[in-house]
């Protein structure tokens, strides 16, 4: 699937959805934190990332922390009450995920969302647009209401 339609899928589950956020498309790579924060002239803690972890019965978890923040595997294993999860591989990221890993979004498919505390400090946040030329400009508020997730400390 070309970049274009990850966009497309994302652009109408939002629509179908009637999510509050703002679609950002650009030239340049959002791949990494460092990218999109460059391409959208914001600051990395301005940006959150959706780190994909796969749980021992292979479900997935999808922790969501500040761009200049990392997740605590632990943390997130002991916030579920499982063994600790490992990071999900870019196939696995897009077979469970139906996004490319680096265009990830923090809503539109089925996983387990975890939600960092200092997310929640911001007004709004960017993230992951569907491909890695694409952002999403969004309330932390929306976020948790559009993807049913748990605001639990997960980051190092």
């Amino acid at each position: 699937m070309a970049m274009k339609q990850y966009e497309e899928k994302l652009k109408n589950f939002i629509k179908d959805n009637n999510v509050q956020c703002e679609y950002l498309q650009f030239e340049q790579s959002c791949h990494s934190v460092a990218e999109a924060a460059d391409a959208a002239k914001v600051q990395p803690d301005d940006c959150v990332k959706n780190i994909c972890l796969i749980g021992s019965d292979d479900q997935l978890i999808v922790a969501i922390v500040r761009g200049d923040d990392r997740v605590s595997t632990s943390r997130v294993g002991k916030a579920l009450a499982i063994e600790r999860p490992r990071i999900a591989t870019p196939e696995e990221i897009l077979e469970k995920t139906g996004y490319p890993c680096g265009g990830t979004p923090s809503f539109g498919y089925q996983a387990e969302f975890l939600i960092d505390p200092a997310v929640m400090e911001r007004d709004v946040v960017l993230s992951g647009g569907g491909s890695e030329y694409a952002l999403i400009k969004i309330s932390p508020e929306e976020l948790l209401k559009i993807n049913n997730g748990r605001i639990l400390r997960i980051r190092k």
